[in-house]
């Protein structure tokens, strides 16, 4: 029996599914727990939970989870509602000894829930499984389709205890393993887990799942990051359990690292024996192999590689040449692949190789870089792939023997004189840009021996600019019109870029207009205009902006104003936390030029002005203001560098003082007054 493909996904279906556990008992609350209206373990929560058990039995192919939480404020009641996962397989395995079609693979059942109420008074849920479920959204590939179904807990107040119980059971041609959320976005104070393999896991034996390199898989490994001085434990007959408690609530801090490889768990997962002593290696070697098949510069490429470039360009010039030609393709990443019938129709086949995505004119990111990659070596360059994480998802951990957590491909350039990383998937990526999410990156480069990581080089600050200028007139009453213009290259315009790749310009100009309400000063209005660049990567991004409103407030013969117009709303991340759990990650660094010209009313002058100055965390980042007074007008610069992309807890005092000081230099505020009339001559 062969269980491949299907295995794997069922595996990932739950990770991201909530994990499944063991029957248990309804509890009958404590007086304690009934009077509950806060939690000293949880200062401030909207919920706990009091409870928590997961059992998963692949003997018996079912999961089972039981929860008992503690609603404390509004925003507690949203856990009412309970998520459920469910599994279909598509009818895409054509081997006629796979025991499976078209057919329901998991089932939900034994669903008991209620609600208990802090006077002790109990609603029960009624109905039967199928009245209660409802599909809340579906996530679809070629192999298997993922449904998420919910149910909502009755009558829920404010102080109620919420508990239930459900089981996820699967056929028996199938095998799972679970992945036990620890840490919860509320505390838990008391979980347990258990985990009890097939017995052909446990002794080796279950040589009839396969890989996808059509290796037997019979080994069961586990990925797991716990609290100090807890461990799993497993029993004399293989059953695997943990228990923990005062498990804190997952963070929620200002840019945060990905928490899907930080946060508490542990995933049960299996492999083929022979790849986990030399796992790396392996699997570099093997994908470094499918890649030079995929890539393979054939006659077809040649010949249009040779079209593209000329004999006498450098190696850089054919690289930029070669890397706008695939970037003029169609990445379906960004719009959408082709279905079977249209390539029918259009007499394509399905993309196996470069050359395939040449002729289509359209592949996903991945295939996109390859072809790019196979183009470079057609033209006689120095190129290799890397297999990069995706760092806004998840960290590089090898310690989890899965290639899936390296998601994207990029392309290493040696020109002879340097090594280039090059990022030709990411559509309107310029060339030698690298989007953020791929920079300061893990991954493995082809022929690297898989002992030792290779990494992206982070961004520097300069690569990423944003000018904003305004020319604004004032009356007296407070009231601002005029116009805005932000210049932008690096992330920010790659960001907008690729936003109008998948909406149109309508929906592009809603969805900037929205951004720039977190910019511009309360009681102003500001609407883009139009864009200059928005198709073109190897230009500035340009937006001109309309601006009316009301800007400051009048008292008596003075006129208040804000001294930093886009300062005054955009938010000083980390003023107000005063401690920090986890490190920072603000995606790349940056530079921020600002320039204000104000026009001001007649017969009115400056009073008071924004004082100049020069603030600076050393060698990470600084804030440099200047203000220019001149008759009937001021104007307001103000530069903001951020080298810095990473800050570890042990930095953060440090760095919330130095937002703090920008917080306050920005506070600054423009009072103009009234001109003294002039005195008149006898």
């Amino acid at each position: 029996m062969r269980i491949s493909v299907f295995l794997r996904h069922l595996s990932m279906f739950f990770v991201i599914a909530s994990p499944a556990l063991v029957l248990a008992q309804f509890k009958n609350p404590s007086s304690e727990e009934l009077r509950m209206t806060t939690d000293p373990k949880a200062p401030g929560a909207a919920a706990v939970y009091l409870n928590v058990e997961e059992v998963a039995d692949d003997d018996l192919h079912y999961h089972s989870f039981y929860a008992r939480i503690k609603v404390l404020q509004e925003k507690g009641k949203e856990l009412a509602t309970v998520e459920l996962p469910y599994l279909r397989e598509a009818a895409t395995n054509n081997d006629n000894k796979s025991p499976f079609g078209v057919r329901e693979d998991t089932r939900i059942e034994d669903i008991k829930a209620r609600t208990i109420h802090a006077d002790g008074t109990v609603i029960p849920l009624s109905g039967k499984p199928e009245d209660l479920l409802a599909v809340k959204e579906t996530s679809k590939n070629s192999e298997i389709q993922i449904y998420r179904k919910v149910f909502t807990l009755p009558s829920v107040e404010i102080g109620s205890i919420l508990e239930y119980y459900y089981k996820i059971r699967y056929d028996d041609y199938s095998s799972s393993t679970p992945f036990w959320e620890i840490q919860r976005p509320y505390y838990v104070h008391q979980a347990h887990y258990s985990f009890t393999p097939a017995k052909e896991f446990l002794h080796g034996l279950a040589n009839y799942f396969l890989d996808e390199n059509g290796h037997p898989i019979n080994t069961m490994i586990r990925w797991q990051v716990l609290p100090a001085g807890v461990s799993v434990k497993q029993d004399v007959k293989g059953r695997f359990s943990l228990d923990v408690h005062d498990i804190p609530a997952l963070p929620n801090e200002d840019w945060m690292p990905p928490m899907q490889s930080l946060r508490y768990k542990v995933f049960f997962y299996m492999m083929a024996a022979e790849g986990s002593g030399d796992f790396w290696a392996s699997e570099i070697r093997l994908w470094s192999k499918n890649v030079d098949r995929f890539a393979e510069p054939t006659s077809s490429l040649r010949d249009a590689v040779n079209g593209l470039i000329a004999p006498t360009d450098s190696p850089l010039d054919k690289a930029r040449k070669l890397y706008k030609a695939v970037q003029a393709l169609d990445n379906t990443d960004f719009s959408r692949r082709k279905s079977e019938s249209e390539l029918k129709l259009l007499n394509l086949k399905d993309t196996k190789r470069a050359e395939d995505v040449w002729k289509q004119k359209s592949g996903s990111s991945e295939e996109i870089a390859l072809l790019y990659l196979a183009m470079l070596r057609a033209a006689g360059l120095n190129a290799k792939a890397m297999k990069v994480a995706n760092r806004d998802e998840n960290i590089f951990d090898p310690t989890y023997l899965s290639l899936r957590q390296l998601e994207d491909t990029m392309i290493v350039l040696n020109t002879g004189d340097e090594e280039i990383r090059l990022d030709p998937g990411q559509k309107m990526c310029p060339f030698q840009t690298v989007h953020w999410k791929h920079s300061n990156a893990s991954g493995f480069i082809e022929g690297n021996d898989g002992k030792t990581p290779d990494h992206t080089p982070p961004q520097t600050y300069t690569d990423n600019n944003t000018s904003r200028t305004g020319d604004l007139t004032i009356d007296n009453q407070g009231g601002v019109q005029g116009a805005l213009r932000f210049v932008m290259d690096g992330q920010q315009a790659l960001y907008w870029r690729q936003i109008a790749l998948q909406n149109d310009g309508n929906e592009v100009s809603k969805q900037f207009d929205r951004w720039l309400e977190t910019v511009v000063p309360l009681g102003v209005e500001a609407h883009v205009d139009h864009f200059l660049g928005l198709d073109n990567p190897d230009v500035n991004l340009v937006a001109t902006i309309n601006v009316r409103g009301t800007l400051g407030s009048v008292t008596g013969k003075r006129l208040l104003l804000p001294g930093f117009f886009f300062a005054t709303r955009g938010g000083h991340p980390f003023v107000d936390e005063a401690n920090r759990q986890m490190p920072v990650d603000m995606h790349y660094s940056e530079v921020v030029e600002d320039e204000v010209v104000y026009h001001l009313p007649a017969g009115m002058k400056v009073e008071t002005e924004p004082q100049d100055a020069k603030i600076s965390w050393p060698s990470r980042a600084i804030l440099s203001t200047t203000t220019i007074p001149a008759p009937g007008q001021v104007t307001i610069s103000r530069s903001f560098s951020r080298a810095f992309t990473f800050a570890m807890q042990n930095q953060y005092q440090d760095l919330r003082a130095f937002y703090q000081k920008v917080a306050s230099s920005d506070q600054q505020q423009l009072l103009l007054t009234t001109a003294a009339p002039a005195a008149k001559g006898n």
